[in-house]
């Protein structure tokens, strides 16, 4: 079981461990293993769950475990946008969290307060086409293909497409009823 929670100062440690594992690196665009543990301590602070959202907030959780929290990942809700009511969605996880089932529960989770906390009528993300084994987790999640931008990343010598997956509210609803998540957001 896990739970979404307010990232914490300890939790960075285990965040600077994903950013500069080689393997969990080669799902992003942004080249995160250069990220100083200055750089994540001073995110750790900056990431309290505002009590006022604004065109543009942030939303970021630490996913931990029910029982012992310690931190698993991060998951966000970015550049909420209140007039069109969307957010870009993004996820980290620490290696020792695949294969588990956390993703997926944490991404129920964040979006069943995306739609019906806050109101949101469409969460969005974007993800290197070579990423398979994420593209199997936001498809199986209800995240539907909208299209991609050709070569637009260039990786290690090489153009990769950038693809482009969206949930609407109605699509999560009509997914969620047949799902049993059970975890929790704190």
């Amino acid at each position: 079981m896990i739970s979404l929670r307010e990232i914490k100062l300890e939790d960075a440690p285990f965040m600077f461990e994903w950013m500069h594992d080689p393997d969990i690196q080669k799902g992003f665009m942004k080249k995160m293993n250069e990220t100083e543990m200055s750089d994540v301590i001073a995110f750790c602070r900056s990431a309290a769950i505002p009590k006022i959202i604004n065109n543009g907030s942030s939303l970021h959780y630490a996913i931990a475990d029910a029982v012992s929290d310690e931190y698993l990942g991060t998951i966000s809700l970015k550049n909420i946008n209140q007039q069109n009511k969307n957010a870009e969605y993004a996820i980290s996880l620490r290696k020792k969290a695949h294969g588990k089932g956390i993703a997926f529960n944490a991404t129920c989770l964040l979006l069943k307060l995306a739609f019906q906390e806050l109101g949101l009528h469409k969460v969005y993300l974007n993800v290197l086409a070579d990423n398979q084994t994420a593209i199997r987790l936001y498809e199986r999640c209800g995240f539907v293909y909208e299209g991609e931008f050709r070569e637009h990343v260039l990786k290690e010598q090489e153009y990769i497409n950038w693809k482009w997956y969206g949930i609407l509210e109605t699509e999560f609803f009509r997914i969620n009823r047949e799902t049993n998540v059970t975890d929790t957001i704190v």
